[in-house]
């Protein structure tokens, strides 16, 4: 069926568009795109008709850092609630790192992965293979089987690769292959048995901290491999200040290097742990106010690439415990959109741009055909309503977790409606 949708204000970085616009979708692509009333009306006739007037319509969302936790733990999540959660946040595509079980180290489990995708999901999922096999760090994957197998990049997750020649000798598969490793940047010396950010809070609460020393250390390491190996690295929900500045330094040489913030890491700071809430326990962990300066000034000169979730849910087992025993990490696909929208409404950055670090940004890093609306493109379509306030509900949510510290927060920016391919999977109408 031809669908229409009328009256929105079309934000398309990636084609340069901000304005009024018509979208004609059919055969699930865009057949055109047009300044109101210059379509005819005999064009559209029997078209389902989206009025989009006072919203804003955008290519869907790309979330490049997602744990759906299928095959292995799938009280947390599986593959078709996490879709659905994605499509409830805007997100039309997402990539899911490789800490399952089996870890996604073959192409069996990749496969595996895309089947599922192919038979529960409703948006599009890319899935991310280990770099070491197990995740253990000791002994490279088949990283040409798994580029083979459909991985768009490759990673360890939240176990970083601390064998400098191993890191090494990764980048240079990755150049061969033409695929980014994506790294959780963390000296794991630095940080054993640590809950939260080091600092006065965790010395008040009397926990075991991390020091951005660790985040750094690892920055620095990865960034001074690339020259020889050119490979290209990607650094996974960055929150030290310091190594935004070392990403800063190593792009002002021309180094490969692209790096991604979750919303948690510029929304909260770590006096959120005060209370002891689980929720607020991630890693890397909140860190401090001069760190949240320092990431939202990279997000505004573009040192920071792209906004990724790390949407990480926990059955309630795994957080209603004691804080330093807790599960690192939360759930953020839902959130992602309103907590943005603040920096859009504090003139961190434009709308545009907001909407350029969630779409074009990361399909050209990760080499994605999605993130642009232009004639003959996918029809992968989010429509929001930017000033629509609400209450952040976790009990609404349509991911299997609920582990969240925005539960009660007021705020603004609602997904409306989200279209994958020209097919509407969500819609904030029928919930």
């Amino acid at each position: 069926m031809k669908t229409l949708i009328k009256g929105g204000r079309l934000i398309d970085p990636a084609n340069n568009r901000d304005g009024l616009y018509d979208l004609v979708i059919e055969k699930r692509k865009v057949q055109a795109v047009a300044k109101p009333g210059e379509l005819s009306a005999k064009s559209n006739e029997g078209a389902k008709i989206i009025d989009a007037r006072g919203l804003i319509v955008a290519p869907g969302f790309i979330d490049m850092h997602v744990h759906f936790r299928e095959p292995g733990f799938e009280y947390k999540e599986t593959i078709e609630t996490g879709c659905q959660s994605a499509a409830a946040g805007g997100f039309t595509s997402v990539a899911t790192m490789p800490n399952t079980n089996p870890v996604n180290d073959t192409r069996s489990v990749t496969e595996f992965i895309l089947r599922k995708a192919e038979e529960k999901g409703i948006v599009n999922v890319y899935p991310i293979g280990a770099i070491t096999q197990g995740l253990r760090g000791e002994k490279l994957s088949e990283m040409g089987d798994l580029k083979d197998a459909g991985v768009v990049a490759y990673s360890d997750d939240g176990r970083p690769v601390m064998n400098n020649e191993l890191m090494r000798r990764a980048f240079e598969y990755s150049k061969m292959f033409g695929l980014p490793c994506i790294q959780h940047s963390e000296m794991l010396d630095l940080t054993e048995d640590g809950c939260m950010n080091e600092g006065l809070v965790s010395t008040e609460l009397g926990l075991k901290g991390m020091p951005t020393e660790a985040e750094d250390i690892m920055v620095y390491r990865d960034i001074c491999l690339l020259p020889k190996t050119g490979g290209r690295l990607h650094v996974a929900h960055i929150s030290s200040g310091n190594s935004v500045e070392l990403v800063r330094q190593a792009k002002a040489k021309g180094l490969p290097v692209t790096c991604e913030v979750a919303p948690h890491h510029f929304a909260l700071t770590d006096e959120a742990v005060k209370d002891y809430d689980p929720n607020a326990k991630m890693s890397p962990p909140l860190r401090n106010k001069s760190d949240i300066e320092a990431i939202r000034e990279g997000l505004k000169d573009d040192t920071i690439d792209i906004i990724a979730t790390d949407h990480a849910p926990h059955d309630l087992v795994d957080k209603q415990v004691e804080f330093d025993r807790a599960c690192f990490g939360i759930v953020g696909l839902e959130t992602a959109l309103p907590l943005t929208l603040r920096l859009v409404n504090e003139n961190v950055f434009s709308m545009s741009k907001m909407i350029e670090k969630f779409t074009s940004r990361p399909a050209e890093i990760f080499n994605l055909d999605r993130g642009a609306l232009g004639v003959g493109k996918i029809a992968d379509i989010v429509i929001f309503d930017p000033d629509a306030e609400y209450v952040i509900d976790v009990q609404q949510f349509k991911s299997r977790s609920k582990n969240s510290p925005f539960d009660g927060w007021r705020v603004k920016g609602k997904v409306i409606r989200t279209i994958v391919a020209g097919k509407t999977v969500f819609s904030a109408s029928s919930n």
